[in-house]
Order: structure tokens, then sequence, then C-alpha cells
């Protein structure tokens, strides 16, 4: 029989995942409580408090909302005499999740724009950069850097990407159409080992291009894990 312990069940809402644990205790299934069945950003932030201080972050660190990144754009753009009805907080916001997503650090976002003429993209590679800053500052994440950075730590510790591994032998993704790059690259990171991935979405039903979704996740399942059953 497969240890609760042993499994990771993602979805893409809180209240999705509270439905989940309740139904899981309702079953009546011993070690219920031990599955981790929970959001993308939840499940990150619990592996990020374990180990986030290999990428020099404390692991009391403080998450912002967007109201609080909002703030330190404001902040930056009056540093850099730039009018927020030219470059709204809003549209520099958009445009480093973008760039966070593609796992596109401030130096390479600048370097594909220097020189570009696009006075915008420029302007926002400054931002970028000090955005990126000022949170590494004040030991805080934004919502983005929750999956990035837990990408980041996977991909480099290699003895913190073995442990969880060997933790989640079972790994179940819902609404996998709605995944973005970061997401489906999480995903592939913990199920490297075993490759016991569960993925759950209809290609019609995505609704999250506007977020980054990349409908290609699930179009290419079966190429990528060709011994999926359907």
């Amino acid at each position: 029989p497969v240890n609760p312990w042993n499994v990771l069940a993602i979805t893409f809402t809180n209240k999705a995942a509270n439905e989940l644990r309740e139904r899981l205790s309702a079953f009546g299934i011993q070690g219920a409580e031990s599955v981790w069945a929970m959001t993308f950003h939840s499940a990150c932030v619990r592996i990020l408090r374990r180990d986030i201080d290999r990428l020099g972050f404390s692991r009391d660190f403080t998450i912002y909302d967007t109201d609080d990144s909002k703030r330190v754009i404001k902040d930056i753009l009056k540093e850099l005499n730039i009018d927020e009805k030219k470059l709204t907080p809003r549209e520099v916001l958009s445009a480093i999740s973008n760039a966070k997503d593609a796992m596109e650090s401030p130096q390479d976002y600048s370097r594909r724009w220097k020189g570009s003429g696009d006075w915008r993209k420029e302007a926002i590679a400054k931002i970028y950069t000090r955005y990126v800053h000022r949170l590494a500052e004040a030991n805080a994440l934004d919502f983005d850097d929750i999956i990035l950075h837990a990408v980041t730590l996977l991909q480099q510790e290699g003895e913190v990407r073995d442990y969880y591994r060997r933790k989640f032998r079972y790994v179940l993704i819902d609404e996998y159409q709605d995944t973005n790059q970061l997401q489906y690259q999480l995903t592939a990171l913990l199920a490297g080992g075993y490759e016991n991935i569960c993925v759950v979405g209809d290609d019609d039903q995505s609704i999250y291009k506007f977020r980054g979704a990349n409908i290609r996740n699930i179009l290419d399942y079966e190429k990528v894990y060709p011994d999926a059953k359907v």
C-alpha cells in the first residue's frame, strides 16, 4: 500500500486543497493528514522554510502580496524619475512576473533589451534589478519568487532534490492545463525519481494564459512521459 506521506497532491486553490484534505479524512484513511494536499505555492513555501538558507535567504522570510510589490515598484519609479502614468506599476510587475516564469534573471533581461530602442523594456530592466535587490535586502519573496526559488533550490542542490524525490513517490497535479513554465519545471523535478506522476486536465478549459499558463504542458505530456496511460 502507498504511504500517505509519500503522496504530493497539488491543486490551484486553497478551497480545492481543503476539500481534498477533508475528503481524505472522511474516508478514514490512516495517516491521511500526512498527504501533502495543497496548492503549488503552499508546497513551495514548505520546501523553502526548510532549505532556503542555501540560497542566501533566512528561513523566516516574509511573503509580499501584490500591494507590497506595487509599493516597492512605486518607490523605485520615483527614484528613477519615471512617471507612473507612462509606465504603470502593474505593467512593470507583469513584465517581471513573465521574466521570472521564464527563469530570466535581471541580468539576462537587461542584456536582451539593451540597445533595443524600446525605452519601456530598458526601464523595466533597471526596475527589475532594483526590485530583486530590495526584496533580498528585506529577506522577502513575492508570489513568483515562491515557485522560482523552490525550482532554483531543487535544480542547484542535489541533496535537497534527492530528499524530496524520495519523499514524494507519487505526484498528482490537478488542472494541469493551467500550469505555467515554472510549475512545469517544479513538477518535473519532483517527479524525476520514480516518474509516478498523474495529471488531470482538459486542454479546452485552459483559462490562465494571461498568467503564463502554457497549454503545451498538457498537450505534450505523452511525449515527455511516453509510458503514461491515458
